[in-house]
């Protein structure tokens, strides 16, 4: 069930028009950099934009003083390098999946120090469930993971309920171009 949902609703994401894609991208940026948590945030993990997913770089281009971690998967796990973002194009390379990921020369991000964490999905429900990609990567990563887990998604993806499993893990809130919903209250 989980694997037609992700092809139906990856196929929608992926015809969305470019301007309207940057547009509304551009909002959820803007609904990022104005969460009430976001000024003392320092160490924030976040994600580069694949298969039509939101655009968050004008949020790390207009914060380039935070320190970013973006992902790069190893087997089955992810490990998390800091990235300048003033070397953005130079410290990024295609992964294995066709994603931009950091070099690993680069230094690792000290997990324990996370603020804010940015996760890209197929779609996420009212309860604070996502849908990926059906990898695992991230479902095996976040039962371990330090701050907000915050998930990122367009608007028509925020759906009512998601099919999930017992290994699932709950996010903290949901940010799209029109709403930010915090699901876990006590981490804010």
């Amino acid at each position: 069930m989980k694997a037609i949902l992700r092809k139906k609703l990856i196929q929608q994401r992926c015809q969305i028009p470019d301007e309207v894609w940057q547009q509304r991208s551009q909002a959820i940026c803007d609904r990022l950099s104005n969460l009430p948590q976001f000024p003392q945030a320092q160490n924030i993990l976040a994600y580069t934009s694949f298969r039509r997913e939101p655009d968050l770089t004008a949020l790390w281009q207009k914060f380039p003083d935070r320190n970013w971690g973006f992902p790069r998967c190893v087997g089955q796990d992810l490990v998390w390098h800091q990235v300048p973002i003033a070397d953005f194009a130079v410290a990024m390379r295609s992964g294995a999946y066709g994603i931009l990921e950091p070099n690993p020369d680069l230094p690792s991000m000290d997990l324990g120090q996370v603020d804010l964490i940015l996760i890209a999905a197929v779609a996420c429900d009212l309860r604070g469930y996502r849908l990926g990609y059906g990898g695992g990567f991230y479902d095996r990563w976040l039962p371990h993971a330090k701050g907000a887990k915050i998930g990122i998604i367009f608007n028509e993806f925020y759906l009512e309920e998601l099919p999930n499993d017992p290994w699932d893990v709950k996010l903290d809130a949901i940010v799209t171009e029109l709403t930010v919903k915090y699901i876990n209250l006590h981490i804010f």
